[in-house]
Protein backbone atom coordinates (compact mmCIF):
# COMPACT_ATOMS: atom_id res chain seq x y z
CA UNK A 1 0.00 0.00 0.00
CA UNK A 2 1.65 3.45 -1.24
CA UNK A 3 1.13 5.93 1.80
CA UNK A 4 1.68 9.83 0.83
CA UNK A 5 2.15 12.02 4.12
CA UNK A 6 2.17 15.37 3.59
CA UNK A 7 2.74 19.05 5.81
CA UNK A 8 0.10 21.40 4.87
CA UNK A 9 2.09 24.36 3.27
CA UNK A 10 0.79 27.39 5.94
CA UNK A 11 3.19 30.32 6.91
CA UNK A 12 2.56 32.89 9.37
CA UNK A 13 5.84 34.47 10.43
CA UNK A 14 5.95 33.37 14.29
CA UNK A 15 8.21 30.32 15.29
CA UNK A 16 9.74 30.54 11.23
CA UNK A 17 11.79 33.38 12.54
CA UNK A 18 14.72 30.74 13.68
CA UNK A 19 14.56 28.45 10.44
CA UNK A 20 12.48 25.58 9.10
CA UNK A 21 11.28 23.37 11.51
CA UNK A 22 11.37 19.62 10.90
CA UNK A 23 7.31 18.01 11.04
CA UNK A 24 8.53 15.54 13.92
CA UNK A 25 4.98 13.58 13.96
CA UNK A 26 6.03 12.23 9.81
CA UNK A 27 9.30 10.69 11.36
CA UNK A 28 7.10 9.33 14.28
CA UNK A 29 4.25 8.36 12.41
CA UNK A 30 6.18 7.02 9.49
CA UNK A 31 8.43 4.86 11.59
CA UNK A 32 5.53 3.31 13.79
CA UNK A 33 4.24 2.61 9.86
CA UNK A 34 7.26 1.04 9.03
CA UNK A 35 7.72 -1.22 11.75
CA UNK A 36 3.84 -1.90 11.41
CA UNK A 37 5.15 -3.22 7.91
CA UNK A 38 4.06 -0.48 5.61
CA UNK A 39 7.55 0.61 3.74
CA UNK A 40 6.29 2.49 0.68
CA UNK A 41 5.64 5.79 1.96
CA UNK A 42 6.99 8.89 1.18
CA UNK A 43 6.68 12.47 2.47
CA UNK A 44 6.08 16.27 1.57
CA UNK A 45 6.99 19.07 3.38
CA UNK A 46 4.86 21.60 1.78
CA UNK A 47 5.32 24.40 3.97
CA UNK A 48 9.03 24.04 4.00
CA UNK A 49 9.23 23.68 -0.24
CA UNK A 50 6.36 26.19 -0.15
CA UNK A 51 4.77 24.15 -2.78
CA UNK A 52 1.43 25.48 -4.40
CA UNK A 53 -1.91 23.45 -4.94
CA UNK A 54 -0.75 22.97 -8.14
CA UNK A 55 2.48 21.40 -7.95
CA UNK A 56 1.11 19.34 -5.09
CA UNK A 57 -1.58 17.96 -7.52
CA UNK A 58 1.10 16.75 -9.59
CA UNK A 59 2.92 15.01 -7.05
CA UNK A 60 -0.18 12.77 -6.16
CA UNK A 61 -1.17 12.60 -9.35
CA UNK A 62 2.23 10.77 -10.13
CA UNK A 63 2.72 8.91 -7.11
CA UNK A 64 -1.19 7.91 -7.04
CA UNK A 65 -1.40 6.92 -2.73
CA UNK A 66 -3.64 4.72 -1.80
CA UNK A 67 -3.98 6.52 1.78
CA UNK A 68 -2.79 10.70 2.04
CA UNK A 69 -2.03 11.59 5.34
CA UNK A 70 -1.58 15.14 7.09
CA UNK A 71 -1.67 17.02 10.20
CA UNK A 72 -2.63 20.07 11.22
CA UNK A 73 -2.75 22.66 14.77
CA UNK A 74 -5.24 25.11 14.92
CA UNK A 75 -4.36 27.81 12.19
CA UNK A 76 -3.34 25.11 9.91
CA UNK A 77 -6.83 23.93 9.55
CA UNK A 78 -7.92 25.44 6.58
CA UNK A 79 -4.76 24.70 4.54
CA UNK A 80 -5.32 20.57 5.46
CA UNK A 81 -8.58 20.93 4.34
CA UNK A 82 -7.58 22.45 1.14
CA UNK A 83 -4.43 20.13 0.75
CA UNK A 84 -6.76 16.58 1.46
CA UNK A 85 -9.22 18.35 -1.03
CA UNK A 86 -6.12 18.70 -3.27
CA UNK A 87 -5.28 14.89 -3.10
CA UNK A 88 -9.16 13.48 -3.16
CA UNK A 89 -9.15 15.59 -6.79
CA UNK A 90 -5.95 14.37 -7.87
CA UNK A 91 -6.61 10.88 -6.98
CA UNK A 92 -10.56 10.45 -6.05
CA UNK A 93 -9.64 6.91 -5.09
CA UNK A 94 -7.23 7.57 -2.04
CA UNK A 95 -8.50 7.90 1.23
CA UNK A 96 -7.58 11.00 3.01
CA UNK A 97 -6.49 11.17 7.20
CA UNK A 98 -6.19 13.63 9.09
CA UNK A 99 -5.21 14.03 12.68
CA UNK A 100 -3.14 16.84 15.08
CA UNK A 101 -4.81 18.48 18.02
CA UNK A 102 -7.01 20.32 15.80
CA UNK A 103 -8.39 18.35 14.83
CA UNK A 104 -8.93 15.95 17.46
CA UNK A 105 -11.42 18.53 19.42
CA UNK A 106 -12.94 19.83 16.40
CA UNK A 107 -13.65 17.04 14.62
CA UNK A 108 -17.39 17.50 13.93
CA UNK A 109 -17.23 20.83 12.44
CA UNK A 110 -14.20 20.00 9.74
CA UNK A 111 -15.98 16.45 8.79
CA UNK A 112 -19.18 19.49 8.21
CA UNK A 113 -17.05 21.77 6.17
CA UNK A 114 -14.36 18.92 4.31
CA UNK A 115 -16.47 15.78 4.01
CA UNK A 116 -13.85 14.70 1.39
CA UNK A 117 -12.00 14.02 4.43
CA UNK A 118 -12.57 10.00 5.06
CA UNK A 119 -10.77 9.64 8.65
CA UNK A 120 -10.21 12.00 11.35
CA UNK A 121 -7.43 10.57 13.92
CA UNK A 122 -8.08 11.38 17.13
CA UNK A 123 -5.35 11.98 19.98
CA UNK A 124 -1.82 10.26 19.83
CA UNK A 125 -1.29 9.06 16.25
CA UNK A 126 1.43 6.13 15.85
CA UNK A 127 -0.95 3.36 16.98
CA UNK A 128 -4.23 4.53 15.97
CA UNK A 129 -3.17 5.55 12.32
CA UNK A 130 -1.62 1.35 12.44
CA UNK A 131 -5.20 -0.14 13.41
CA UNK A 132 -6.42 2.52 10.36
CA UNK A 133 -4.29 1.33 7.85
CA UNK A 134 -4.64 -2.11 8.83
CA UNK A 135 -8.43 -2.32 8.17
CA UNK A 136 -8.00 0.01 4.72
CA UNK A 137 -5.18 -2.33 3.55
CA UNK A 138 -7.59 -5.31 4.01
CA UNK A 139 -10.55 -3.47 2.44
CA UNK A 140 -12.75 -3.80 5.29
CA UNK A 141 -12.42 -0.10 6.66
CA UNK A 142 -16.29 0.73 5.81
CA UNK A 143 -17.06 -2.50 7.98
CA UNK A 144 -14.41 -2.49 10.28
CA UNK A 145 -14.08 1.30 11.05
CA UNK A 146 -16.51 1.33 14.26
CA UNK A 147 -14.00 -1.33 15.92
CA UNK A 148 -10.79 1.20 15.30
CA UNK A 149 -10.24 3.47 18.68
CA UNK A 150 -9.86 7.35 18.14
CA UNK A 151 -11.02 7.98 14.75
CA UNK A 152 -14.04 10.37 13.83
CA UNK A 153 -15.58 9.87 10.20
CA UNK A 154 -18.99 10.89 8.26
CA UNK A 155 -21.94 7.66 7.80
CA UNK A 156 -24.81 8.37 5.93
CA UNK A 157 -23.91 12.02 6.21
CA UNK A 158 -23.66 12.17 10.14
CA UNK A 159 -20.67 12.37 12.13
CA UNK A 160 -19.38 9.17 14.05
CA UNK A 161 -16.73 9.30 16.88
CA UNK A 162 -15.15 6.04 18.04
CA UNK A 163 -14.15 5.59 21.89
CA UNK A 164 -11.11 7.21 22.69
CA UNK A 165 -7.62 5.20 22.05
CA UNK A 166 -5.88 4.75 25.15
CA UNK A 167 -2.11 6.72 25.60
CA UNK A 168 0.76 4.97 23.92
CA UNK A 169 1.52 3.61 27.35
CA UNK A 170 5.63 2.71 26.45
CA UNK A 171 7.13 6.02 24.81
CA UNK A 172 10.07 3.88 24.12
CA UNK A 173 8.31 1.75 21.82
CA UNK A 174 8.04 4.18 19.47
CA UNK A 175 10.17 3.97 16.93
CA UNK A 176 10.77 7.37 14.85
CA UNK A 177 12.19 6.95 11.38
CA UNK A 178 14.15 10.40 10.99
CA UNK A 179 15.20 9.21 7.47
CA UNK A 180 12.31 10.27 6.10
CA UNK A 181 13.24 14.55 6.28
CA UNK A 182 15.17 15.87 3.84
CA UNK A 183 17.95 17.39 6.63
CA UNK A 184 19.77 19.84 4.51
CA UNK A 185 15.77 22.08 4.55
CA UNK A 186 15.78 21.99 8.53
CA UNK A 187 18.28 24.80 9.27
CA UNK A 188 18.66 26.56 13.21
CA UNK A 189 19.65 30.08 11.50
CA UNK A 190 21.03 31.08 14.81
CA UNK A 191 23.97 28.39 14.74
CA UNK A 192 23.66 27.65 10.55
CA UNK A 193 23.31 24.02 11.39
CA UNK A 194 20.94 21.23 11.15
CA UNK A 195 17.59 21.26 14.18
CA UNK A 196 15.64 18.55 15.26
CA UNK A 197 12.25 18.35 17.41
CA UNK A 198 12.19 15.17 19.49
CA UNK A 199 9.89 13.76 22.29
CA UNK A 200 11.47 13.05 25.48
CA UNK A 201 8.52 13.45 27.11
CA UNK A 202 4.49 14.05 26.84
CA UNK A 203 2.00 15.41 28.24
CA UNK A 204 1.76 18.11 31.14
CA UNK A 205 -0.01 17.38 34.59
CA UNK A 206 -0.64 21.05 35.07
CA UNK A 207 -3.76 22.44 33.46
CA UNK A 208 -3.18 26.28 32.37
CA UNK A 209 -6.45 27.58 31.29
CA UNK A 210 -5.51 29.11 28.06
CA UNK A 211 -3.93 25.99 26.62
CA UNK A 212 -5.23 22.12 26.01
CA UNK A 213 -1.62 20.23 25.47
CA UNK A 214 -2.57 18.61 28.62
CA UNK A 215 -6.10 17.17 27.48
CA UNK A 216 -4.57 16.34 23.98
CA UNK A 217 -1.86 13.96 25.58
CA UNK A 218 -3.72 12.96 28.50
CA UNK A 219 -1.08 11.29 31.06
CA UNK A 220 2.48 12.58 31.42
CA UNK A 221 4.98 10.04 30.44
CA UNK A 222 8.74 10.49 30.07
CA UNK A 223 10.93 7.98 28.38
CA UNK A 224 13.97 6.04 29.22
CA UNK A 225 16.87 8.63 29.44
CA UNK A 226 19.26 6.42 27.79
CA UNK A 227 16.73 4.86 24.54
CA UNK A 228 16.56 8.69 24.21
CA UNK A 229 19.78 9.57 23.87
CA UNK A 230 20.11 6.96 21.76
CA UNK A 231 18.02 8.92 19.54
CA UNK A 232 19.68 11.54 19.75
CA UNK A 233 22.85 9.74 19.09
CA UNK A 234 21.13 8.92 15.77
CA UNK A 235 19.89 12.33 14.94
CA UNK A 236 23.44 13.40 15.29
CA UNK A 237 25.35 11.01 13.58
CA UNK A 238 23.75 9.79 10.54
CA UNK A 239 22.00 13.17 10.24
CA UNK A 240 24.55 15.67 11.30
CA UNK A 241 22.13 17.28 13.74
CA UNK A 242 23.75 20.15 15.95
CA UNK A 243 21.08 21.43 17.57
CA UNK A 244 17.55 20.23 19.02
CA UNK A 245 14.63 21.67 20.67
CA UNK A 246 12.73 19.18 22.71
CA UNK A 247 9.22 19.11 21.69
CA UNK A 248 7.86 18.56 25.11
CA UNK A 249 5.33 20.71 27.10
CA UNK A 250 7.40 20.32 30.45
CA UNK A 251 10.71 18.11 30.17
CA UNK A 252 11.49 19.10 33.63
CA UNK A 253 8.83 18.08 35.65
CA UNK A 254 10.30 14.48 36.22
CA UNK A 255 14.05 15.82 37.52
CA UNK A 256 15.50 12.68 38.02
CA UNK A 257 14.64 11.58 34.29
CA UNK A 258 15.95 14.88 33.39
CA UNK A 259 19.13 14.93 35.13
CA UNK A 260 19.63 11.16 33.84
CA UNK A 261 19.45 12.22 30.40
CA UNK A 262 21.56 15.25 30.94
CA UNK A 263 24.23 12.89 32.39
CA UNK A 264 24.04 10.34 29.55
CA UNK A 265 24.87 13.22 26.99
CA UNK A 266 27.55 14.88 28.87
CA UNK A 267 28.92 10.49 29.04
CA UNK A 268 28.28 10.25 25.17
CA UNK A 269 30.44 13.96 24.75
CA UNK A 270 28.00 13.84 21.49
CA UNK A 271 28.66 17.80 21.26
CA UNK A 272 25.45 18.98 20.49
CA UNK A 273 23.32 22.08 21.73
CA UNK A 274 19.96 22.23 22.75
CA UNK A 275 16.61 23.97 24.39
CA UNK A 276 13.48 23.59 26.25
CA UNK A 277 10.57 25.01 27.15
CA UNK A 278 9.82 24.74 31.34
CA UNK A 279 8.05 26.59 33.61
CA UNK A 280 9.78 28.88 36.28
CA UNK A 281 8.91 26.89 39.09
CA UNK A 282 11.29 24.05 37.76
CA UNK A 283 14.36 26.45 37.16
CA UNK A 284 13.67 27.79 40.65
CA UNK A 285 14.06 24.03 41.92
CA UNK A 286 16.73 23.59 39.98
CA UNK A 287 18.99 26.48 40.79
CA UNK A 288 21.68 23.77 42.79
CA UNK A 289 21.63 21.77 38.88
CA UNK A 290 21.57 24.52 36.15
CA UNK A 291 25.71 24.27 35.72
CA UNK A 292 25.34 20.99 35.24
CA UNK A 293 22.65 21.05 32.60
CA UNK A 294 24.71 23.87 30.78
CA UNK A 295 27.16 20.85 30.74
CA UNK A 296 25.49 18.89 29.16
CA UNK A 297 24.43 21.29 26.35
CA UNK A 298 21.89 22.83 27.05
CA UNK A 299 21.76 26.27 25.87
CA UNK A 300 18.43 27.82 25.63
CA UNK A 301 15.42 28.23 27.85
CA UNK A 302 12.20 29.49 27.26
CA UNK A 303 10.12 30.45 30.16
CA UNK A 304 6.22 30.67 30.34
CA UNK A 305 6.26 33.71 32.35
CA UNK A 306 3.42 34.81 30.17
CA UNK A 307 1.83 37.59 32.03
CA UNK A 308 2.84 40.87 32.93
CA UNK A 309 0.37 41.32 35.69
CA UNK A 310 -0.26 38.94 38.51
CA UNK A 311 -3.95 39.09 37.89
CA UNK A 312 -3.18 37.76 34.62
CA UNK A 313 -0.78 34.92 35.97
CA UNK A 314 -3.54 33.76 38.55
CA UNK A 315 -6.07 33.68 35.41
CA UNK A 316 -4.38 31.55 33.47
CA UNK A 317 -3.47 29.69 36.12
CA UNK A 318 0.16 29.72 35.93
CA UNK A 319 0.97 29.17 39.98
CA UNK A 320 3.87 31.44 39.46
CA UNK A 321 4.98 35.06 41.40
CA UNK A 322 6.11 38.11 38.67
CA UNK A 323 9.58 37.79 41.17
CA UNK A 324 10.17 34.36 40.67
CA UNK A 325 9.98 34.61 36.99
CA UNK A 326 12.76 37.78 37.34
CA UNK A 327 14.43 35.30 39.78
CA UNK A 328 14.31 32.35 37.25
CA UNK A 329 15.35 34.67 34.46
CA UNK A 330 18.68 36.16 36.45
CA UNK A 331 19.63 32.04 37.18
CA UNK A 332 19.62 31.61 33.85
CA UNK A 333 21.78 34.19 33.03
CA UNK A 334 24.50 33.77 35.69
CA UNK A 335 24.86 30.39 34.44
CA UNK A 336 25.59 30.95 30.70
CA UNK A 337 22.27 29.89 29.24
CA UNK A 338 19.76 32.21 27.14
CA UNK A 339 16.70 33.22 28.87
CA UNK A 340 13.79 33.52 26.97
CA UNK A 341 10.30 35.09 28.38
CA UNK A 342 7.39 35.19 27.17
CA UNK A 343 4.18 37.48 27.44
CA UNK A 344 0.49 36.66 26.41
CA UNK A 345 -0.80 40.38 25.20
CA UNK A 346 -4.49 41.46 23.44
CA UNK A 347 -6.42 39.99 26.21
CA UNK A 348 -10.31 41.77 26.49
CA UNK A 349 -7.82 44.45 29.09
CA UNK A 350 -5.27 44.93 27.23
CA UNK A 351 -4.85 48.64 26.66
CA UNK A 352 -1.92 51.05 25.37
CA UNK A 353 -0.75 51.54 29.43
CA UNK A 354 -0.74 47.87 29.92
CA UNK A 355 1.15 47.15 26.13
CA UNK A 356 4.00 50.10 27.90
CA UNK A 357 3.67 47.79 31.66
CA UNK A 358 4.79 44.41 29.74
CA UNK A 359 7.35 46.40 27.69
CA UNK A 360 9.16 47.71 31.12
CA UNK A 361 8.78 44.46 32.96
CA UNK A 362 10.63 43.22 29.98
CA UNK A 363 13.14 45.61 30.51
CA UNK A 364 13.68 45.03 34.25
CA UNK A 365 13.42 41.58 33.72
CA UNK A 366 16.40 42.23 31.46
CA UNK A 367 16.20 38.28 29.31
CA UNK A 368 17.92 37.83 26.92
CA UNK A 369 15.49 37.27 24.60
CA UNK A 370 11.37 38.24 24.93
CA UNK A 371 8.50 37.43 22.68
CA UNK A 372 5.20 38.99 22.90
CA UNK A 373 2.37 36.54 21.73
CA UNK A 374 -0.97 37.61 20.90
CA UNK A 375 -3.47 35.42 23.09
CA UNK A 376 -5.06 32.42 21.25
CA UNK A 377 -7.96 31.29 22.35
CA UNK A 378 -7.62 27.80 21.34
CA UNK A 379 -11.15 26.85 20.64
CA UNK A 380 -11.02 23.64 23.14
CA UNK A 381 -9.31 25.56 25.66
CA UNK A 382 -11.29 26.20 29.10
CA UNK A 383 -10.43 30.09 28.75
CA UNK A 384 -12.44 29.98 24.69
CA UNK A 385 -14.95 28.77 27.01
CA UNK A 386 -15.10 31.22 29.74
CA UNK A 387 -14.66 33.99 27.18
CA UNK A 388 -17.67 32.24 25.02
CA UNK A 389 -19.47 35.41 22.61
CA UNK A 390 -16.40 37.49 23.45
CA UNK A 391 -14.47 35.60 20.70
CA UNK A 392 -16.30 37.09 17.45
CA UNK A 393 -13.22 36.17 15.26
CA UNK A 394 -13.47 32.78 14.20
CA UNK A 395 -11.11 32.41 11.35
CA UNK A 396 -8.66 30.13 12.60
CA UNK A 397 -6.22 30.84 10.04
CA UNK A 398 -5.35 34.07 12.29
CA UNK A 399 -4.93 31.80 15.71
CA UNK A 400 -1.68 31.97 14.85
CA UNK A 401 0.31 33.79 18.32
CA UNK A 402 0.93 36.85 15.85
CA UNK A 403 -3.10 38.15 15.11
CA UNK A 404 -4.19 39.97 17.94
CA UNK A 405 -8.08 37.71 17.71
CA UNK A 406 -9.67 38.80 20.55
CA UNK A 407 -11.86 42.75 20.50
CA UNK A 408 -9.96 44.53 23.80
CA UNK A 409 -12.58 47.03 25.73
CA UNK A 410 -10.51 50.09 25.73
CA UNK A 411 -9.04 49.89 22.25
CA UNK A 412 -8.72 48.25 18.85
CA UNK A 413 -7.38 45.12 17.97
CA UNK A 414 -4.67 47.18 15.18
CA UNK A 415 -3.62 49.23 17.89
CA UNK A 416 -2.75 45.95 19.63
CA UNK A 417 -0.56 45.09 16.92
CA UNK A 418 1.14 48.16 16.59
CA UNK A 419 1.65 48.64 20.10
CA UNK A 420 3.23 44.99 20.36
CA UNK A 421 5.45 45.67 16.97
CA UNK A 422 7.05 48.98 18.86
CA UNK A 423 7.65 46.81 21.98
CA UNK A 424 9.70 44.28 19.79
CA UNK A 425 11.66 47.54 18.03
CA UNK A 426 12.68 48.75 21.22
CA UNK A 427 13.57 45.87 23.30
CA UNK A 428 16.41 44.16 20.23
CA UNK A 429 17.38 47.46 19.00
CA UNK A 430 18.51 47.93 22.77
CA UNK A 431 19.90 44.66 22.65
CA UNK A 432 21.49 44.99 19.28
CA UNK A 433 23.56 47.96 20.46
CA UNK A 434 24.19 47.55 24.14
CA UNK A 435 23.53 44.28 25.20
CA UNK A 436 24.91 41.24 22.42
CA UNK A 437 27.64 42.58 21.08
CA UNK A 438 29.20 43.01 24.55
CA UNK A 439 28.57 39.70 26.05
CA UNK A 440 31.53 37.96 27.28
CA UNK A 441 31.25 34.33 26.88
CA UNK A 442 32.48 33.87 23.47
CA UNK A 443 30.07 31.27 22.58
CA UNK A 444 26.71 33.17 24.06
CA UNK A 445 27.62 36.37 21.98
CA UNK A 446 27.95 34.26 18.70
CA UNK A 447 24.70 32.30 19.55
CA UNK A 448 22.95 35.68 20.07
CA UNK A 449 24.28 37.56 17.45
CA UNK A 450 23.05 35.03 14.74
CA UNK A 451 19.51 34.73 16.49
CA UNK A 452 19.48 38.91 15.79
CA UNK A 453 20.12 37.86 12.32
CA UNK A 454 17.62 35.44 12.01
CA UNK A 455 15.40 38.12 13.54
CA UNK A 456 17.03 40.95 11.34
CA UNK A 457 16.34 38.79 8.13
CA UNK A 458 12.83 37.88 8.76
CA UNK A 459 11.87 41.98 9.53
CA UNK A 460 13.88 42.80 5.98
CA UNK A 461 11.73 40.42 4.44
CA UNK A 462 8.53 41.33 5.63
CA UNK A 463 8.05 37.79 7.00
CA UNK A 464 8.03 38.50 11.01
CA UNK A 465 5.47 39.03 12.84
CA UNK A 466 3.69 39.20 8.90
CA UNK A 467 4.77 42.54 9.01
CA UNK A 468 3.51 42.80 5.44
CA UNK A 469 0.33 43.92 6.77
CA UNK A 470 1.52 46.85 8.03
CA UNK A 471 1.33 49.54 6.22
CA UNK A 472 2.77 53.53 6.21
CA UNK A 473 0.45 55.96 4.83
CA UNK A 474 1.96 59.49 4.91
CA UNK A 475 2.42 59.95 8.20
CA UNK A 476 0.03 57.48 9.45
CA UNK A 477 0.24 53.60 9.73
CA UNK A 478 -3.21 51.00 7.93
CA UNK A 479 -3.34 47.78 9.51
CA UNK A 480 -5.28 45.12 7.76
CA UNK A 481 -5.48 41.56 10.02
CA UNK A 482 -6.65 39.86 7.03
CA UNK A 483 -9.50 37.98 8.87
CA UNK A 484 -12.42 36.59 6.50
CA UNK A 485 -14.94 38.42 7.16
CA UNK A 486 -17.09 35.07 6.64
CA UNK A 487 -15.70 34.38 9.53
CA UNK A 488 -16.11 37.45 12.08
CA UNK A 489 -19.75 36.57 14.01
CA UNK A 490 -21.58 38.99 15.79
CA UNK A 491 -22.50 37.90 19.73
CA UNK A 492 -26.23 37.28 18.53
CA UNK A 493 -24.95 34.99 15.63
CA UNK A 494 -22.66 33.16 18.47
CA UNK A 495 -25.89 32.54 20.57
CA UNK A 496 -27.58 31.31 17.49
CA UNK A 497 -24.91 28.89 16.14
CA UNK A 498 -25.22 27.30 19.46
CA UNK A 499 -28.07 26.03 18.86
CA UNK A 500 -28.37 25.83 15.22
CA UNK A 501 -24.28 24.36 14.75
CA UNK A 502 -23.80 22.73 17.54
CA UNK A 503 -20.64 20.82 14.92
CA UNK A 504 -19.19 24.26 15.78
CA UNK A 505 -18.77 23.01 19.61
CA UNK A 506 -15.24 21.26 20.36
CA UNK A 507 -15.13 17.95 21.96
CA UNK A 508 -14.38 18.82 25.82
CA UNK A 509 -14.96 15.37 26.80
CA UNK A 510 -12.24 13.31 24.74
CA UNK A 511 -10.17 10.51 26.14
CA UNK A 512 -10.43 10.20 30.05
CA UNK A 513 -9.78 13.73 31.06
CA UNK A 514 -11.71 14.28 34.82
CA UNK A 515 -13.72 17.29 35.76
CA UNK A 516 -10.73 19.20 37.60
CA UNK A 517 -8.73 18.30 34.81
CA UNK A 518 -6.62 15.08 36.01
CA UNK A 519 -6.58 11.95 33.86
CA UNK A 520 -9.53 9.51 35.39
CA UNK A 521 -7.19 6.52 36.23
CA UNK A 522 -5.34 9.18 38.82
CA UNK A 523 -6.77 9.21 42.15
CA UNK A 524 -8.11 12.15 43.39
CA UNK A 525 -7.00 11.80 46.74
CA UNK A 526 -3.62 12.15 45.13
CA UNK A 527 -4.44 15.23 43.05
CA UNK A 528 -4.27 19.08 43.45
CA UNK A 529 -6.66 21.43 43.33
CA UNK A 530 -5.16 22.53 40.13
CA UNK A 531 -5.21 19.23 38.74
CA UNK A 532 -1.24 18.56 39.13
CA UNK A 533 -0.39 15.29 40.97
CA UNK A 534 0.61 16.24 44.49
CA UNK A 535 3.11 14.05 44.11
CA UNK A 536 5.42 16.71 42.50
CA UNK A 537 8.21 18.49 43.84
CA UNK A 538 5.49 21.56 43.65
CA UNK A 539 3.64 22.95 46.21
CA UNK A 540 0.25 24.12 45.89
CA UNK A 541 0.90 27.49 44.97
CA UNK A 542 3.30 26.52 42.31
CA UNK A 543 6.86 26.48 44.29
CA UNK A 544 9.23 24.10 44.73
CA UNK A 545 8.28 22.37 47.86
CA UNK A 546 12.33 22.06 48.69
CA UNK A 547 12.81 25.81 47.54
CA UNK A 548 15.21 27.18 50.38
CA UNK A 549 14.19 30.24 52.62
CA UNK A 550 15.25 33.72 51.85
CA UNK A 551 16.11 34.37 54.90
CA UNK A 552 18.82 31.63 55.17
CA UNK A 553 20.44 32.63 52.09
CA UNK A 554 23.56 33.43 52.43
CA UNK A 555 24.62 37.24 52.08
CA UNK A 556 27.95 36.14 49.64
CA UNK A 557 27.02 37.25 46.39
CA UNK A 558 28.28 33.86 44.93
CA UNK A 559 26.06 32.19 46.94
CA UNK A 560 23.01 33.79 45.85
CA UNK A 561 24.36 34.84 42.37
CA UNK A 562 20.77 35.15 39.91
CA UNK A 563 18.73 34.68 43.39
CA UNK A 564 17.13 38.14 44.04
CA UNK A 565 15.64 38.82 47.56
CA UNK A 566 11.55 39.51 48.17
Amino acid sequence: MRILMIQPNYHCGGAEIAGNWPPSWAAYIGGTLKAAGYTNIKFIDAMTEDLPDDVLAEIIRKNQPDVVLASAITPMIYKAQDTLRVAKESNPNCKTVLGGIHPTFMYSQILSEAPWIDYIVRGEGEEIVVNLMNVIAAGTDIKDRKDVLGIAYLEDGKVVATPAHPPIKDLDSLTPDWSILDWDKYIYIPLNTRVAVPNFARGCPFTCRFCSQWKFWRTYRVRNPKKFVDEIETLVKDHKVGFFILADEEPTINRDKFVAMCQELIDRKLDVHWGINTRVTDILRDAHLLPFYRKAGLVHISLGTEAATQMNLDRFRKETTMEENKRAIDMIKANGMVAEAQFIMGLENETVETIEETFQLARYWDADMVNWNMYTPWPFSELFEELGDKVEVRDYSKYNFVTPIMQPDHMDREDVLKGVLRSYARFYMRKSFLDYPFIKDPWKRKYMMGCLKAFLKMTASKRFYDIGRVKRKGLSTEVDLGFDESKIVSKEEIAKLKTTRPDLKADMDFGTISACGAPKQVSLNNVSACGAPKDLEISACGAPRDLPSLDSQQDDNTATRGMMKI
